[in-house]
Formats: structure tokens, C-alpha cells, sequence
């Protein structure tokens, strides 16, 4: 065994630019999971990942669920007496739009420099494939891996994970069974600056539509007379923040909320952090958010309410005088730990009938949600972890929360009962979910290079 991986590491240099060709081929697959067109692409991408993990030496297969995307599991269970990974990502991807501010189709990769520009880039695609192509180098260049492994792959995580949610549950950790879950579905604290995250917000994702007059109306005939379905949606959603404190204003919403430790904000007070840097990158003129928290503690240890889309009326070039039938809003809710997502949802659906204005009929759906997780970070098994990503990076990672939703990351803690170990390959500014997303190239290759240092430091165990 060599301890210090350099055999596997020669491997991977010298065949990386054809890992990379093969994660390009990856996401020119468009599979976009929220889109019922695409289900499709979205099988296919699927089996594209059945014949990598194949081809790499696993036993592998589809596993079909009742009305989702399928699920990919794999295993190579050869070293008995030795730990357990389960490797989890998802194969799916976020919707491209607005696609006209893309510099290039969105899922024809495109090589700027350093950095590799296309949807699912990052998110998961190229996080998640340096998994299979550290298992597969290593077991290319050794016949063997020092350590079990598990993968299970999901196509619905941008579309609220039900499924695989199901499927473990279901399993109870027998076919699941493991010692540690990774997840590289994250960003690094800063370059060269990995990070441990212990702690995700959950997610209520809503859809309000407000219907008013059975057809579109000419708005110097009707505009006055009939209330218009799109200034009732503007008058709602006006109403679910206080503008100059930051609040949610629904009845009840922050009643389970968990305060933020002493200790969590000490800890994350040390790390550096540049505001007018992160306000200038953003192009904003100020930051708005919660009273009494800062941008860290706002973005991944309190909760949030923002509007993702508002839809309805004449939306083309020009003008076309028209009071719209209808007007629609799609809303997300992050949530922080002992928040439940349903409880959540039933609250905002209460409180936005309860502030609709007469005239118009307003519903109010719940289209996905999951709940925040915080995992345990202690242990041999993190040490080692720790370790491989040092080895690497050349930093130890920093402990730290992230405000993005990972829905199966608390199933996997409740049910596995297995550390799980949430290191991401990212950048906080690869565009997940924007366009122009991108996934540097650099960081694909040390993502591999850091599963193999992790599988030989476990090995060691």
C-alpha cells in the first residue's frame, strides 16, 4: 500500500485531461430535472454514469422510483474489515434560464482559462464525477482500494430529492450501511482554504397564483374597475418582509428557530471576511438583511424569504396595454435547524390568504422543502478526512455552516448514523444555479487527487 499515494496520483496526472473530456461529455447531457421535457436527457445522463462506474471496476445499476427520476447505486466491497464510504451527488441540473445572458450554450462546455463554463459545472456534476474518477484511478493502478465503497447518485436533487429521500429511509442502513457519507456538493471557504461544513439551511419552496378576470383585459376599459391580479401578487409579497428590519413578518415563522451558538459566531467572526469586497463583487450599492447579524450569519445561520421569479401580463418587447388574467410568484424559504419545512409551508399559506386583497382568487402551493441539518464533525474518520483534504489544499479546513439546501444530508445523519463528511471542491463564486456557472478546472483535478488521499488515509484506520 502506498500510504502516501503516489502512485494513484501519477495516475491521475497523466490521464486528467482525459477525466476532464469525460466530465465535458457529462454535462453536455441536459438534464435538467424540474422540467418534465427533459426526463429524457435526464435518464440518459443516468446511464452515462451507470457506464463510468462500470467501466471503472464497480457493480452498478439503475434503480427505478415510482414517478421520479431513477436513482444510480454502485459498490465495490472488497476490502473486508476495513471502513465504508458512500459517495453522494446528483446527476441533475438547475434550468438555464434567463439563456440569454449566457456567453456561450449552456451545456456545451466551454474552457475559459482555468475555469470550465456550463450548467451542472459545478453543481454537481463536475464535484460529484471526481468521486468515480478517484475510485477509478485507483483501482486501475492497484487492482484494489484500501477502504469499501458505496456511490448512490440521484437525478431529482434539484427538484426536491423525494425519492432517494425514500429510498434510504426505506433501506435502514442495510444495503446502505457505511462508516462515513461524502458529499463535495460545496464550496471551499476561500481558494486554497477548504471547508468542513457541519451545518445546511433547509428549504420551503412556494408557489402563489393570484387569478383575477377570467381573460386578459384591455386596461383603459377595465383598468380601475377590476382589481389586477399582478398589483394584488406585488401587494403580498411586500407584505412577507419588514423593509427596514430585515424580518419575516409570518405569524409564527421564527418560533422554532435555533439561535446561533456564542461559540459559532466567535468562530466565524475570526475568519476574514471583506464586506465592501463581497458588495462590490456582487454589484450592489448596499447589503440589506437581518438586523443584528452580520452577512455570514445571515447567509448560513438565519433564516430567509426571497421572491426566485414573478411571472404574468405581457412580458415581451414593446408595450401592450393589458390587465393580466393572472400574475404568479415563486418563493423560497431558508430554513435554519428545529425549523420544520411543512410546519413552514402551512404557515405561509396561512398568512398569505390571510394578507390577499379582495377581488382576486389567491393559491398557494408547496412545491418542495427539506429541513436544516447540523451533523457531528469529530472523530477519527473526520480527522482522516481533515488530513487528505490538507494533504492536498495545503490548508486544514475551517469548520463552517453554508446557507444553500442539501435535502438528504439530515436523512443520511438519521438514519445512517455515519459522520457525514461535507467537502466541496467549489468556489462561492461559480454561478451554482446563474448563468455562466463554472467549475475550475483546477479544483476538479484536486478534488480527485483529495478522494484518493481520503481513501488511502482511511485505509490506515
Amino acid at each position: 500500500m502506498a500510504s502516501d499515494s503516489q502512485d494513484v496520483l501519477a495516475r491521475i496526472e497523466a490521464e486528467k485531461e482525459g477525466y476532464l473530456e469525460e466530465l465535458k461529455d457529462f454535462i453536455r447531457i441536459p438534464s435538467i430535472s424540474t422540467d418534465p421535457d427533459f426526463k429524457g436527457e435526464v435518464l440518459r445522463a443516468s446511464e452515462f454514469l451507470l457506464g463510468k462506474l462500470r467501466e471503472a471496476g464497480l457493480t452498478a445499476e439503475r434503480i427505478e422510483t415510482a414517478g421520479h427520476h431513477p436513482l444510480v447505486y454502485a459498490e465495490w466491497l472488497g476490502a473486508p474489515g476495513k471502513p465504508t464510504v458512500l459517495f453522494y451527488g446528483h446527476y441533475d441540473v438547475q434550468p438555464v434560464d434567463p439563456i440569454e445572458l449566457w456567453r456561450n450554450p449552456p451545456f456545451e462546455p466551454t474552457v475559459e482559462g482555468d475555469k470550465l463554463v456550463a450548467r451542472g459545472a459545478t453543481d454537481d456534476k463536475g464535484q460529484s464525477f471526481a468521486h468515480v474518477k478517484a475510485v477509478a484511478a485507483m483501482l486501475k493502478e492497484r487492482g484494489k482500494l484500501p477502504v469499501n465503497v458505496k456511490f448512490l447518485i440521484e437525478g431529482e436533487e434539484e427538484a426536491g430529492g423525494e425519492a432517494i429521500d425514500r429510498y434510504v429511509r426505506e433501506d435502514g442502513g442495510k444495503r446502505l450501511k457505511a462508516d462515513a457519507v461524502m458529499i463535495s456538493d460545496s464550496s471551499l471557504f476561500a481558494p486554497d482554504q477548504p471547508s468542513l461544513v457541519y451545518g445546511l439551511r433547509g428549504l420551503a419552496y412556494m408557489e402563489i397564483r393570484v387569478t383575477g378576470p377570467d381573460r386578459d383585459l384591455h386596461s383603459g376599459t377595465y383598468g380601475g374597475a377590476v382589481r389586477n391580479p399582478l398589483n394584488a401578487l406585488a401587494t403580498i409579497i411586500d407584505k412577507l418582509r419588514d423593509e427596514k428590519t430585515g424580518r419575516i413578518l409570518i405569524p409564527g415563522f421564527y418560533d422554532d428557530v435555533r439561535p446561533l451558538e456564542a461559540w459559532e459566531r466567535e468562530e466565524w467572526a475570526k475568519l476574514p471576511f471583506d464586506e465592501d469586497e463581497y458588495r462590490t463583487d456582487l454589484g450592489v450599492p448596499e447589503l440589506h438583511g437581518e438586523a443584528g447579524y452580520t452577512v455570514r450569519e445571515q447567509t448560513s445561520g438565519r433564516p430567509s424569504c426571497d421572491v426566485n421569479g414573478i411571472f404574468g401580463g405581457y412580458m415581451g418587447k414593446g408595450a401592450k396595454t393589458v390587465l393580466p388574467s393572472w400574475a404568479g410568484a415563486k418563493i423560497s424559504m431558508r430554513l435554519v435547524p428545529d425549523q420544520d419545512a411543512k410546519k413552514i409551508a402551512d404557515l405561509f399559506t396561512r398568512y398569505v390568504h390571510s394578507i390577499a386583497p379582495s377581488g382576486v382568487r389567491v393559491d398557494v402551493e408547496a412545491l418542495h422543502g427539506g429541513d436544516a441539518v447540523v451533523v457531528k464533525v469529530e472523530g477519527p474518520i473526520v480527522e482522516a478526512a481533515l488530513d487528505a483534504m490538507q494533504d492536498v489544499w495545503g490548508a486544514r479546513p475551517v469548520r463552517i455552516r453554508e446557507g444553500g439546501s442539501i435535502p438528504i444530508v439530515s436523512t443520511f445523519a438519521a438514519v445512517l448514523g455515519a459522520p457525514v463528511l461535507l467537502l466541496g471542491f467549489g468556489l462561492n463564486d461559480d454561478g451554482l444555479h446563474s448563468p455562466n456557472e463554472k467549475f475550475n478546472i483546477s479544483h476538479f483535478y484536486k478534488g480527485i487527487r483529495s478522494v484518493a488521499r481520503l481513501l488511502d488515509r482511511l485505509g490506515e484506520l
